[in-house]
């Protein structure tokens, strides 16, 4: 799974590494990043395809969303939304489907965590940062919606983030990644094409990089830098 992100980035930096995307809606979100601990239900600059100019001139922009995602057509969630889809069968699960068709997006970040379970007895775990070799930020695929809150009447948009089979980095610390998208495809990400499958796989490891670090991670509410410094990870028999 992807529970949590990191964007070392200030949001100026970010959005400039993505001019693909109008950016003016998400300006007055630059008090919140550097976010070295990005957890769910936090907002989150997301790109979109919606109208950018007046009366029906669609492309790139980008949006404030919340991860966890709220189906347009549920009354009040029951349980935490989910913060990730799984790409196998993303195409037919009522909770995804309609989003996947319509509501596709990118989630700038700069890197990701994850927990390798070191005795497979989920007792210790040890957790990792991920990234691109080359440093840069990069796009996660998710989807997105727009749910009415009936109690307040307000519109909230949501996200959730896309899953896949493991690429032979990852798979050395978990069955899962994120679906990270190559740049040249973030078009083809966001157009109205119905289904994209073909680029809903693993991103290739040569191109990434991760190294261990401290556990203090695990709480969402420890959010400094020094979070991404390399640890020694123990030793496994």
């Amino acid at each position: 799974m992807c529970g949590r992100v990191y964007i070392k980035s200030n949001l100026d930096g970010l959005l400039r590494e993505f001019s693909l995307a109008e950016r003016e809606a998400v300006e007055g979100m630059a008090n919140q990043f550097p976010r070295y601990n990005g957890a769910p239900s936090l907002y989150y600059p997301i790109i979109i395809t919606d109208v950018i100019r007046e009366p029906d001139v669609s492309g790139p922009t980008f949006v404030s969303a919340r991860w966890g995602l709220i189906p347009r057509w549920m009354k009040a969630p029951g349980r935490p939304p989910p913060v990730n889809a799984r790409c196998e069968g993303i195409a037919t699960v009522g909770l995804f489907k309609d989003a996947y068709r319509r509501r596709r997006c990118l989630i700038p970040i700069d890197g990701f965590f994850e927990w390798k379970d070191i005795y497979g007895t989920g007792k210790m775990k040890q957790p990792y940062a991920v990234a691109m070799r080359s440093g840069e930020p990069f796009a996660l695929a998710g989807l997105w919606e727009t749910w009415c809150n009936p109690e307040t009447d307000e519109d909230i948009r949501t996200f959730c983030v896309i899953t896949c089979p493991p690429n032979a980095m990852m798979a050395t610390i978990h069955d899962r990644m994120p679906l990270i998208l190559n740049r040249t495809d973030y078009e083809r990400w966001l157009s109205q094409e119905p289904d994209p499958s073909e680029l809903m796989k693993p991103f290739p490891e040569e191109l990434m990089t991760m190294w261990p670090i401290d556990r203090k991670v695990g709480s969402p509410r420890y959010d400094a830098a020094d979070i991404l410094d390399p640890v020694e990870p123990p030793e496994e028999d």
